[in-house]
């Protein structure tokens, strides 16, 4: 089974992550989201939906793998490499790609939905959000500036240094997500807003975009990730010791 499921509705489509139970991030499920955007674009794509599992979106980095890599650097730096690629290819995209949030989108479901031009979440008890500092993580400056983006400095600062999850009637109301809709029907509107933009003139929206965007992209430079100063982090013994307690919340 593809670890992202490509459906094309004529000019979008709809890239699906598919790693059960709940698109932990490795390396292997980004590299194909990043291959899989590659291939929707060369086979035409005009738009791309970002799907994910009912009830949750995506889980974020899977953190037991990264955990199993132990002191190895060179590993730890390849898999984050891996993660900022697929976040990259989406910022990057040249058409606009629109996240179809059917359930919880924390800390890097949330950065993947932050690459979109739009983000439509389902209704309900969902969560989305950076929660890096309650495992003892500090979110990469670049990431903080694309949450600023949509929410705000002020609000962005209160979220992030709380590390709070907001439920998805509180993001839509700051603007962390764009629409709420049912939870079997966020594709479809994700591809109702593409359709809209697929009506007007091409040139001019693509070219409105690409510099509407230049902020996306440069937040995502190697130099405002600094991807050595977060993998050094992350071996700190208190990051380590909330990582692992996390999991023993949840029960992995």
């Amino acid at each position: 089974m593809p670890l992202v499921e490509t459906t094309v509705h004529g000019d979008i489509h709809e890239l699906r992550l598919a790693r059960a139970p709940v698109n932990a991030l490795d390396p292997s499920l980004c590299q194909a989201l990043t291959s899989a955007i590659a291939d929707a674009v060369a086979n035409g794509a005009q738009g791309v939906v970002l799907a994910g599992g009912p009830k949750v979106f995506s889980a974020g980095l899977d953190v037991p793998f990264l955990l199993s890599l132990g002191d190895n650097q060179d590993a730890l730096l390849s898999a984050w490499n891996d993660f900022f690629s697929a976040a990259r290819a989406l910022a990057n995209c040249p058409v606009p790609v629109a996240a179809a949030l059917a359930g919880h989108s924390p800390a890097g479901g949330c950065v993947l939905a932050l690459c979109c031009d739009y983000r439509v979440m389902a209704d309900g008890p969902y969560r989305i959000g950076l929660n890096e500092t309650q495992v003892g993580l500090v979110a990469p400056e670049g990431i903080q500036s694309l949450l600023a983006r949509v929410v705000g400095p002020h609000r962005a600062e209160r979220l992030l240094v709380s590390g709070a999850l907001v439920e998805a009637t509180e993001a839509h109301a700051i603007g962390l997500v764009d629409e709420l809709t049912g939870i079997d029907e966020v594709a479809t509107r994700a591809r109702f807003w593409l359709e809209g933009l697929l009506q007007l003139p091409r040139g001019p929206v693509l070219e409105t975009r690409r510099i509407a965007r230049r902020d996306v992209v440069a937040a995502l430079q190697p130099e405002r990730i600094d991807l050595p100063r977060f993998v050094a982090a992350w071996m700190e013994p208190d990051t380590q010791a909330g990582l692992r307690a996390m999991l023993a919340r949840i029960g992995k």
